[in-house]
Order: C-alpha cells, then sequence, then structure tokens
C-alpha cells in the first residue's frame, strides 16, 4: 500500500516517543567502541521539511515537537532528544524534522552501518537523495534496499559485529502489519537473540492492535513496553489516540530515563482528561549481554544549549 506518506505526521506525537527513545539507545550503543549495525525496515524519506505542504497542512507538529520547543528543564531522554533535533537546524528555527535514518546516521560512528528498507518508490528516492547528498552518506556506510523490510530483514541477521539495533516501525495501514510485526520480531530473535529490537505501534481501535501487544507481552525475552495517550479516543472509532515503543533487550539505562520522561510528556502533549502512559517490563526479567552493564557505563546528557524556540505555526486542521 503506498497510500502512507509520512511527512503528513512528522514532528507529532509519536515521533517525539518514538525517536526520543530511538537516540537514547543510540547513545547507549555509543558507549562502547564495537561497532554496530542499526537496521530499519520502513524508513521512510528520512528528512522532512516542517513548513513544507506535506506537514504544514496536517499541522501534526503542533501536537508534538512544537509543544517541546522552548521548554525549561526537560529531562534526561527528552533534552538529548531535541539536541539532536538542534543539530539540523543550527539556524535555531525548528523547519526540518529528521526521521529514523537521519537520526542513526547522525548518532553513528565511521565504523558502524546502517541499512535500510523502503518499498514505497518515490520515499525512497527521496530517502537516496537526501542520505548522498544532504547527509554526504558513503555507499560504504549506508545503503538502501527498495524492497519489503519484513522479508528483506531475515537476510541481515545476525549483523557481522553481532551488536545491533533493529528499528520496525510500519504504517500499520495494511492490518496484516501487526502479524508481521510479531512474525518479524520472532524470527528475528531466532537469528539474532541478542539484538536490540525497537517496535514502534499505534494506540488505535482495532483488535489487531491490541492482541499484538499482549502477543509482544507474552514473549520470552527481556521487553520495555512504554506508551503514551494524549487523548480519549474518539467517538467514530478512527484515528490514534497514543502511540508505544516495545523495546528487546532494552539499554538499561532507559528505564529510569523513561521513568523521568513519561510523566512530562503526559504533562506536555496530553491534550484532555484521559492522557496518561504506561511502563512494564516483565515479571522476572532475562537480562541480556547489553542488560548487565555496570552503573559506571551511564552519563549524564549533554550541558544543556540553547533551546529551540517555540514555533508559531497553524493548529492541526484534522
Amino acid at each position: 500500500m503506498f497510500s502512507y506518506r509520512h511527512a503528513f505526521h512528522a514532528g507529532n506525537h509519536a515521533d517525539v516517543l518514538k525517536h526520543a527513545i530511538l537516540v537514547q539507545v543510540l547513545d547507549y550503543f555509543n558507549r562502547k567502541d564495537n561497532p554496530y549495525w542499526v537496521i530499519d525496515t520502513h524508513a521512510g524519506a528520512g528528512l522532512y521539511a516542517l513548513d513544507g505542504d506535506w506537514a504544514g497542512q496536517s499541522g501534526e507538529v503542533t501536537e508534538g515537537l512544537d509543544r517541546l520547543l522552548g521548554a525549561t528543564q526537560p529531562p534526561a531522554l527528552i533534552e538529548r532528544y531535541l539536541h539532536v533535533i538542534q543539530d539540523f537546524n543550527p539556524d535555531g528555527v525548528a523547519n526540518l524534522y529528521p526521521g529514523s535514518p537521519c537520526l542513526a546516521l547522525h548518532a553513528m560512528r565511521p565504523d558502524d552501518r546502517l541499512r535500510l528498507f523502503e518499498l514505497h518508490p518515490t520515499e525512497g528516492q527521496v530517502l537516496e537523495d537526501t542520505l548522498r547528498q544532504q547527509m554526504r552518506a558513503s555507499r560504504r556506510q549506508v545503503a538502501v534496499a527498495r524492497e519489503d523490510g519484513f522479508a528483506g530483514l531475515k537476510r541481515l541477521l545476525p549483523p557481522p559485529p553481532r551488536r545491533g539495533l533493529i528499528l520496525i516501525d510500519p504504517s500499520y495501514e495494511n492490518k496484516q502489519d501487526y502479524r508481521h510485526v510479531l512474525q518479524a520480531l520472532k524470527d528475528g530473535l531466532q537469528r539474532f537473540a541478542q539484538g536490540c529490537f525497537v517496535i514502534w505501534y499505534p494506540l488505535v481501535q482495532r483488535v489487531q492492535a491490541h492482541e499484538m501487544v499482549r502477543a509482544l507481552e507474552r514473549l520470552p525475552v527481556d521487553w520495555l513496553n512504554a506508551s503514551l495517550t494524549i487523548r480519549k479516543p474518539s467517538a467514530d472509532g478512527l484515528g490514534m489516540h497514543g502511540s508505544g515503543m516495545f523495546v528487546v533487550n532494552p539499554p538499561w539505562t532507559l528505564e529510569a530515563e523513561l521513568r523521568a520522561a513519561l510523566p512530562w510528556l503526559q504533562a506536555t502533549l496530553g491534550q484532555d482528561e484521559q492522557a496518561k502512559f504506561s511502563l512494564t517490563r516483565p515479571t522476572q526479567a532475562r537480562p541480556g549481554k547489553e542488560a548487565e552493564q555496570d552503573e559506571s557505563d551511564f552519563r549524564e546528557p549533554p550541558p544543556a544549549r540553547h533551546a529551540l524556540p517555540r514555533q508559531k505555526r497553524s493548529p492541526s486542521r484534522r
């Protein structure tokens, strides 16, 4: 299905949660000298103009990133994320929004590798152009495959360095995506049990969405499940009222950072009295290699910089 274009949703509340967690996990991976791979099964276009026709038409950024801009004393998870957004907007005006491929490339070292899948023909070309021309990515470090990420993921696991982050975040326009996500994770864990698998999912009024999350939580692995509801579900049953991130083999520092960040995000992004968050993990966690690090690995977030000003944009016309 090629109707979905992430540019309409760039910088919305779901992107805030997804990308703040992605930035934290990448920062954690960088604390070791060993190289790693990042594999993104649904990469999108890579970089989005928040003042462009698509993002400007939806106005969803006003419900997400714009509410964070100019905030004082955000928690460490959010401060780190905002620092990266600022790096893509050195003029101080937040008009460019990096998707997961650009966030990953921004964090990676020369020996790390980025492997991307994007089936949409137009998005795939835009992604390739963005990475080569704007991000100056080499073909040695970054490869873009114009194919189904669910199918292509299998041949890349395990990655040669045996360290890797796998991001699985389809649009879920196709209801079969819920089943495909669960199967991709099960297959991936058979090939790469120690990998960090990060799954984004929408909070919507679909049976398949609830069933997928319950199935994920039954898997016999160490996981962390964070969700953020920003408003009550719509009366007509349509639309997304929040989103979640399911992280398998999470960095040991992620849980504490989320416990500090999620209440702040609820207060900052919540739109009504039904805004809430949840953070769960298995009753008996099964720590893997990444989870067994000593507390000496922990680093404070970068020192505070001048915050990007809050943008004046038109409200969402949904």
